[in-house]
């Protein structure tokens, strides 16, 4: 964005890493608290997931339930989606270097673009072997009561995870923690369908047990699906939301000198925005007075939103933009 009559109010690249919304002391303590937040809440779910695979898919296999063995996989592929997390969390907060002059959040997104399609390959695969039973329903066995027991125990488990994990995720403001959290729910309530599908089978409609492995199949896919394109719409430089947008315009107009703004663009880092942006101010003022109302209007955003870095550009208010004439 910064042309010859442009004025570059960057900092160091440091610096722009440990800014929020507090000083720069408080900044880093932050995204301490953020990254600690994120691998306990992982290994909180890690130990929860482990045990509760290992006991779905022993007990669906003795129980010769379907249902429950693909419940059981979702269970496992959640420990991979932890590791994933972990590996994202650690790789995500490293600071920038020549090769990643912003910085390296954006691995949290491609985290997430992983996590979805690890999520839509185990849903495919659920609904293909649900199929083959359903093409075959007398070779479905009835299932031992077990297994419904079983179900109930990993709903309540998943749902009280998800609570947790949503929390903290809300609290550090993480987008990829947000994903994880709601693949909890994802899992609680798959956990409920393969429940009413036991006790369908117990009641004496076996069918239902592959129907009800079907679903999970259908609702972990398509949970899958939505992460990996999400994510990937963030990798391709999605901007901010209308309303946070008008919110980081009204910040800058705001600025003391700051007379118009236009040509305002934002795109996501990871869970941070990059922002950039025309000024315009008194056509009469020095350069470095121009110069110094860059830096605040800078200054402001960056103290307010969830921003990375703020490119100004500075044109004469009320006068011919010649950044445009050459451009048309």
């Amino acid at each position: 964005m910064l042309g010859d009559s442009s004025f570059d109010t960057t900092l160091p690249v440091d610096r722009l890493m440990n800014t929020n919304l507090t000083d720069d002391n408080e900044s880093e303590s932050s995204a301490e608290d953020r990254a600690a937040a994120a691998s306990r809440s992982t290994w909180v779910s890690v130990a929860v997931n482990l045990g509760l695979s290992t006991l779905q898919i022993l007990v669906g296999l003795l129980a010769k339930s379907q249902a429950l063995i693909a419940d059981g996989v979702h269970s496992l592929s959640d420990l991979l989606a932890d590791f994933i997390v972990l590996l994202a969390s650690h790789f995500g907060k490293k600071d920038a270097d020549a090769d990643h002059p912003y910085g390296h959040h954006r691995f949290e997104t491609a985290a997430s673009l992983a996590l979805g399609a690890l999520l839509l390959a185990v849903g495919i695969g659920m609904l293909w072997s649900a199929f083959l039973k359903l093409e075959h329903p007398h070779t479905v066995p009835q299932v031992h009561s077990a297994a419904l027991w079983v179900a109930a125990t990993a709903l309540v488990a998943k749902e009280l995870l998800f609570r947790y994990m949503l929390g903290v995720a809300k609290r550090v403001k993480s987008s990829l923690l947000v994903a994880n959290a709601w693949h909890a729910r994802s899992d609680a309530a798959s956990s409920l369908v393969v429940g009413i599908g036991i006790i369908g089978n117990l009641a004496g409609y076996p069918i239902l047990d592959p129907i009800a492995a079907a679903i999970v199949g259908f609702m972990v896919g398509k949970m899958g699906w939505e992460f990996a394109w999400d994510a990937l719409h963030d990798l391709m430089d999605r901007g901010a939301d209308d309303d946070e947008v008008e919110a980081i315009r009204q910040t800058l107009l705001q600025t003391a000198g700051v007379a118009g703004v236009h040509d305002l663009r934002t795109r996501k880092m990871g869970d941070m925005l990059l922002v950039d942006v025309h000024l315009e101010v008194d056509a009469a003022l020095s350069v470095e007075a121009g110069h110094d109302i860059a830096v605040e209007a800078r200054r402001q955003v960056m103290q307010r939103h969830r921003v990375l870095n703020v490119m100004t550009h500075i044109d004469p208010w009320r006068r011919p933009d010649l950044d445009h004439a050459l451009t048309h």
